[in-house]
C-alpha cells in the first residue's frame, strides 16, 4: 500500500477507535504485552538480522546499543504496555468546566487527536512505546521507523497489530510506513487533513527533513543536553554513583548525562573522586 492509502485506512480506524471504550483499550495493552512475550524469539531473530546489517555499516557502538534487544528488552517493552493499560484513560475527562449565567454548561474535555504519526530512529523500543501511548489515548498510530531497525520495526508492529485487533481494536488503528528513505517521510509529513500530528525522535537532521517540508503539524521534542548537579551539601558516596550511573547505563540515549555541574564548595572532593569512577567506565571529563 501507499503512504497515502496507509493514511487514509488509519483516518478511517481513528473515528471508530475515539468510541471504543477504555476497557477494550486495556485488554488490546495487555494483548501486545503477552503477545511480546510469547514471541520474543521472533522478535530477537528479526533484530538480529538488523544488528548484522549494523556491523556491516559500521554502525558505532551507541547505535548499536540502541538497536539491540534481548529477552530482557522485549519483557521490558510488555512491562510498559502494561504500565500504560494501567493508567487512567485521558479521554472524556473534563479539564475544566462552568455554567453560564443562562444556565448553559461549557466543559473542555480531553478528545482523541486523530491519527498521530510517529517518526523515528534506531530504538525499536519506542515502537511499543508510541504504539501503546497512542492506542491508550485514542489515537490511531502511524509509525516510521529507520532503516537500520526495519526487521525490528516490522514484526514488533505485526506483533502488536494482531494482538490489538484480536482483542477488539480497530482494523489500521496501528500501522508502519515501511521504508526508510525521505520520500516516504516527504509523504507522510504532508497529509494534512489526514494525518494530525507527527511526533519526530531523533536527531537534528530528521528534525530539518521534516521542518522542511511538513504541512502536518510537528511537536519537535528536545535533543538531550541533561545536567546532573551536584550541590555542596550532596552525599558524596550517593553523587558519585549517580554521576556515573546517568552517564553509562546507557549512554546512546537521549537521556543520558551529558553535563556535569558541581557547587564550588564540593569541587575539591568530588571532582576527583567522580573522574576516577567515570574514567574505571572509559568516560572523559572536558572542563
Amino acid at each position: 500500500m501507499s503512504v497515502r492509502e496507509l493514511c487514509l485506512g488509519a483516518r478511517d480506524a481513528a473515528r471508530r477507535l475515539a468510541q471504543v471504550d477504555t476497557g477494550v483499550k486495556n485488554r488490546a495493552l495487555d494483548a501486545i504485552a503477552d503477545a511480546l512475550v510469547s514471541r520474543t524469539i521472533e522478535i530477537i531473530e528479526a533484530n538480529a538480522l538488523d544488528l548484522e546489517a549494523g556491523r556491516a555499516a559500521g554502525l558505532p557502538g551507541a547505535l548499536m546499543d540502541r538497536l539491540a534487544l534481548d529477552a530482557a528488552r522485549v519483557e521490558a517493552m510488555a512491562d510498559g504496555a502494561r504500565a500504560i493499560a494501567a493508567l487512567p484513560d485521558p479521554v472524556g475527562e473534563v479539564v475544566e468546566g462552568f455554567r453560564l449565567p443562562n444556565g448553559l454548561d461549557v466543559r473542555k474535555v480531553r478528545v482523541p487527536l486523530g491519527v498521530v504519526a510517529v517518526v523515528y530512529e534506531a530504538r525499536p523500543n519506542v515502537t511499543i512505546d508510541a504504539a501503546a501511548l497512542c492506542l491508550k489515548s485514542g489515537n490511531a498510530v502511524m509509525l516510521r521507523g529507520s532503516r537500520s531497525a526495519a526487521h525490528s520495526n516490522a514484526v514488533l508492529t505485526r506483533v502488536a497489530a494482531e494482538a490489538a485487533a484480536g482483542a477488539g481494536l480497530p482494523a489500521g488503528s496501528l500501522t508502519l510506513v515501511s521504508g526508510g528513505g525521505r520520500e516516504e517521510l516527504t509523504e507522510l509529513a504532508t497529509q494534512a487533513g489526514v494525518v494530525d500530528l507527527i511526533i519526530p525522535r531523533g536527531g537534528e537532521g530528521l528534525k530539518a527533513a521534516l521542518s522542511s517540508v511538513a504541512t502536518v503539524p510537528v511537536i519537535y521534542a528536545a535533543s538531550g543536553n541533561c545536567h546532573v548537579y551536584v550541590d555542596a551539601s550532596a552525599d558524596l558516596d550517593a553523587a558519585v554513583a549517580i554521576a556515573v550511573n546517568a552517564k553509562v547505563q546507557r549512554p546512546g540515549t537521549c537521556n543520558a548525562a551529558e553535563t556535569l555541574l558541581v557547587h564550588r564548595d564540593a569541587a575539591a572532593a568530588f571532582l576527583p573522586r567522580a573522574l576516577r569512577a567515570l574514567a574505571a567506565e572509559g568516560v572523559e571529563l572536558r572542563g
